[in-house]
């Protein structure tokens, strides 16, 4: 507790009791976050697996021309993304349906059938596209679960860092994945370099499995299930404070108001009604648009670009062999983890959300457009010594790691999971990572013709990516308020507008239609006051007022 108090700078951390940061809660979130792995691994492995020799004979690469082998190189790698899609929003069914621990559960193991498909693919093309097909939806729906999971179970003051843990598992997914490839590249031979790096995808879906055996039901959907006396229990087992404690009882309080709110703004929880509600009423309307724009900025930072190609861009910047660009990109995963892991730790809940995007959106676009200078006016020469230049333009490719790392990698996740109501936060959390995967697959489909098409040696792709960061600093500066330290349940303040009708006690229309704006002490809002390290639950209500 101390060390949190030194590293987390936000309001909630000196008032909220120490008990709540507690084992269970941070095994809870690793377990969750192994959905990330889960992503993270594929995205490593398939970058390197299609470099190798082996698999390129395999499956009839070795015989196509570039643009030929650019198309068929973007179709493996896109496959899985048309899966994500469609999984990431089929997802929130499901989530509002069976829970959000059982939904991944139910990934895991569509997962593991995915990825044994992959693998024993051995040169059959429609088995590969399949098997991805199918990791897909698995990876899409987890995509979304993750986030949603871990922000209704973690501590307000500390909820930007469990959730961003996501982030973080992608990253360390990502970089065992070039290990493993590189690994299998000096020491496996035959097809066993590509089955091997293919079958370990499988991996992380097994922990995630395990995990959500012996972790617990997020307490808001069984609150929102009216599972009450479950979510109470729920809420006090990983809060690690009794039932009758002022703080759980407080934090159940405000849930209970919030949800009896939220079924006043529309009536009924269909698929109908549940759409009525977001895009009719503007503060909701509101959300789900910048949930939206934010997975968009995300993708076209570029980053997933290199994820992918990651040693194809290597090659292009002038290092030679497949030996040394999968080394180059197994140190290139490590350098993404180290700066996940130091944002998450000291920043993520102390600097906040704004400030990390606007900065990083700056870093961001100058290492790109470094990269497109060099390749445009000092491009490699095939066989030639790398020049000064080519080496600082590898070293942009690990600072642009670096800095996605401390702002629009975990930040958008950590953003879209924490603003929604509590009935919409499914659905808002859906639409965010199908859109996340939208623009993953429109990236991995377009960068190997750009790479072949944009200039020579594809130098117009970084100016492109270069300039969509550039842009996001505006979109960030304009678009998005900060939410560190706060309660889900209290962003309704942040993003008013809510127009509401309440209904009197005889069921008669009470008062006009009231706004809830973020300035606004006038409205409907639920209030919960917290007076030092005490929680006043009797001040948790409903103001109305006409």
């Amino acid at each position: 507790m101390g060390f949190l108090n030194k590293i987390v700078k936000n309001d909630a951390m000196k008032t909220d009791p120490p008990e709540i940061y507690n084992w269970r809660i941070y095994v809870l979130s690793c377990s969750a976050c192994f959905a990330g792995a889960l992503f993270g691994m594929d995205t490593g492995i398939i970058g390197g697996v299609l470099k190798m020799e082996t698999f390129r004979k395999k499956f009839g690469l070795d015989v196509l021309d570039d643009v030929g082998l650019a198309n068929l190189e973007a179709n493996i790698v896109s496959t899985l993304q048309a899966g994500c899609f469609f999984g990431a929003l089929a997802a929130y069914w499901f989530a509002d349906k069976f829970g959000r621990r059982t939904s991944l559960f139910g990934a895991a193991l569509i997962a593991i059938v995915g990825t044994v498909m992959q693998a024993a693919s051995m040169g059959h093309l429609p088995v590969m596209y399949i098997g991805r097909l199918i990791t897909g939806f698995a990876v899409g729906g987890a995509s979304m679960l993750n986030p949603l999971y871990t922000s209704e179970n973690a501590p307000r003051a500390i909820r930007g860092a469990l959730t961003g843990m996501y982030q973080f598992f992608i990253v360390t997914g990502i970089c065992i994945a070039f290990w493993i490839n590189y690994g299998n590249l000096l020491h496996a031979t035959g097809d066993a370099q590509f089955s091997i790096s293919l079958g370990l995808q499988a991996l992380p879906a097994v922990c995630l499995a395990v995990g959500m055996l012996v972790s617990n039901e997020s307490p808001r959907w069984l609150a929102r299930t009216d599972q009450w006396e479950k979510a109470s229990a729920t809420l006090s087992r990983i809060r690690h404070l009794p039932e009758s404690h002022e703080y759980v009882q407080a934090e159940l309080a405000e849930i209970r108001e919030h949800l009896e709110m939220e079924q006043r703004l529309v009536a009924g929880a269909g698929f109908w009604d549940l759409q009525k509600e977001m895009w009719t009423v503007r503060g909701n309307r509101n959300r789900a648009l910048l949930s939206i724009g934010l997975m968009v900025c995300q993708q076209m930072t570029g980053t997933n670009a290199i994820n992918y190609y990651a040693p194809t861009i290597f090659i292009n910047l002038g290092l030679t062999g497949t030996e040394a660009s999968l080394f180059a990109t197994g140190i290139y995963g490590i350098v993404k983890m180290a700066t996940c892991a130091f944002f998450l730790v000291f920043i993520a809940d102390s600097l906040g959300r704004r400030k990390s995007l606007l900065w990083t959106s700056i870093a961001q676009g100058l290492a790109m457009y470094y990269i497109g200078f060099y390749v445009r006016f000092d491009p490699p020469v095939k066989g030639a010594v790398v020049p000064p230049a080519g080496y600082v333009a590898i070293v942009m490719i690990f600072l642009f790691a670096s800095f996605f790392q401390f702002g629009w990698g975990p930040v958008c996740w950590i953003y879209v999971s924490e603003i929604p109501s509590a009935r919409l936060r499914a659905m808002n959390v859906g639409i965010a990572a199908a859109t996340q995967w939208l623009f993953n697959f429109v990236v991995a489909r377009a960068t190997p013709n750009m790479m072949a098409t944009v200039g020579k040696g594809g130098y117009g792709t970084y100016f492109i990516y270069g300039t969509f960061c550039f842009s996001m600093f505006f979109f960030a500066f304009f678009f998005v308020p900060e939410t560190k330290g706060m309660s889900l349940e209290e962003m309704d303040t942040v993003f008013g507008v809510i127009e509401n009708k309440f209904m009197d006690e005889e069921g008669t229309t009470g008062a006009e239609p009231t706004t809830i704006d973020a300035d606004d002490k006038v409205g409907s809002a639920v209030h919960a006051e917290r007076r030092g390290s005490q929680y006043d639950v009797s001040s948790i209500k409903l103001v109305n007022s006409a």
